[in-house]
C-alpha cells in the first residue's frame, strides 16, 4: 500500500496549524478559569485529527467527556472544516485531591 501524495502545500499546512492554535487559544481561558488547561498534543493538519488534552482540575472533573465532547470537538469542526475527528485525553499525573484543589482555587504544594 502506497500513501498517497500530500494534496495540501508547506503554507496551507501552517496556515491550518496557526488557524487550529489560534482556536485553542481562544477557549483556553474557559478551561482554566475552572483550574484546568487545554493542550494540543498533535494534528494532522492532513488527514484531521487533532489530539487535545485537558490537564489539572478536569483530570478528576465529572463533566470533562462532555467538555471534550460537547465544547471542543464542536467547536474545532464548526470553525475549521478540515477537522475530521478529535481525540481527547486526560493528564491523569495529580492525585485526586491535588486536581480537586486546584478546581476550588487552592494551593497544594509539591513534597
Amino acid at each position: 500500500m502506497t500513501d498517497a501524495p500530500s494534496q495540501l502545500s508547506d503554507a496551507d499546512r501552517a496556515e491550518r496549524l496557526e488557524k487550529l492554535q489560534g482556536i485553542m487559544d481562544l477557549m483556553r481561558p474557559a478551561v482554566q478559569a475552572d483550574g484546568g488547561d487545554l493542550v494540543l498534543v498533535r494534528a494532522d493538519v492532513e488527514t484531521g485529527v487533532v489530539e487535545v488534552q485537558l490537564q489539572g482540575a478536569c483530570s478528576s472533573c465529572a463533566v470533562s467527556s462532555a467538555t471534550l465532547s460537547g465544547g471542543v470537538e464542536r467547536i474545532l469542526r464548526d470553525r475549521l472544516p478540515w477537522v475530521t475527528e478529535v481525540i481527547g485525553g486526560l493528564d491523569d499525573s495529580l492525585s485526586l485531591d491535588e486536581s480537586a484543589s486546584l478546581g476550588s482555587g487552592g494551593y497544594v504544594p509539591s513534597l
